[in-house]
């Protein structure tokens, strides 16, 4: 991940770099991102574009005229990497990590497959409402990602998927049939009157004949 411009314009007298370990991260660039919001959100505004996140790690870069809020920074820094692995994960960190779609994480928090840690509550910009979401626990995300559960999940969802094609299709079958019945049946009740069988053409003269003695 290349520095944004703002950190990079900046000559890097004072440099401060703190490592991630691979808990914190899982591997996602995602997740990476959100740390460097979540280390950003405790700066003040000034300061903030000063921090950015690489691969690895966490670097603060400010000039030597800021000798002093960069001290302060990387107190504040320091304290907020302490435990850094245990932040919960978010929806779209999540995704990343696990290689899957919204689609699949919706379903399978919605079967209990994937366990959700808690909601958060945010307020987006240019949104009027605020937005409610899951979050996750990492342990239980990287316990996922490490035993490859996804993909074991999607195999089992194809075959219920296949599964209920199978029952559809026996539906439909059953229900053409019995429309099929039904349709027959009222061709054949045609020669019927309000439930007394029509007179068949004919009749008399082979009555008369004596052929039902």
């Amino acid at each position: 991940m290349m520095p944004s411009k703002q950190v990079a314009d900046i000559p890097p007298a004072l440099v401060a770099e703190w490592q991630l370990p691979s808990a914190a991260t899982l591997g996602s660039s995602v997740r990476l991102k959100g740390i460097e919001r979540e280390v950003r959100r405790r700066l003040p505004w000034t300061t903030r574009k000063c921090v950015v996140a690489i691969a690895g790690g966490i670097v603060l870069r400010m000039s030597e005229a800021e000798r002093a809020a960069f001290a302060a920074a990387s107190v504040t820094i320091a304290k907020a990497l302490v435990g850094i692995e245990a932040l919960s994960i978010l929806p779209s960190e999540a995704e990343d990590i696990l290689s899957m779609s919204s689609r699949e994480r919706h379903k399978w928090l919605r079967d209990g497959r994937l366990k959700s840690a808690g909601t958060r509550t945010v307020k987006l910009r240019g949104r009027a409402k605020a937005v409610t979401f899951h979050v996750f626990d990492p342990r239980h995300i990287e316990d996922i990602l490490n035993e490859d559960r996804p993909a074991v999940w999607r195999e089992d969802d194809a075959r219920a998927a296949a599964e209920n094609r199978r029952r559809a299709a026996g539906k439909a079958a059953l229900a053409r049939a019995a429309k099929q019945r039904d349709n027959k049946a009222s061709e054949t009740g045609g020669n019927k009157l309000d439930g007394v069988r029509a007179p068949l053409e004919g009749w008399d003269a082979f009555a008369a004949e004596g052929l039902l003695r």
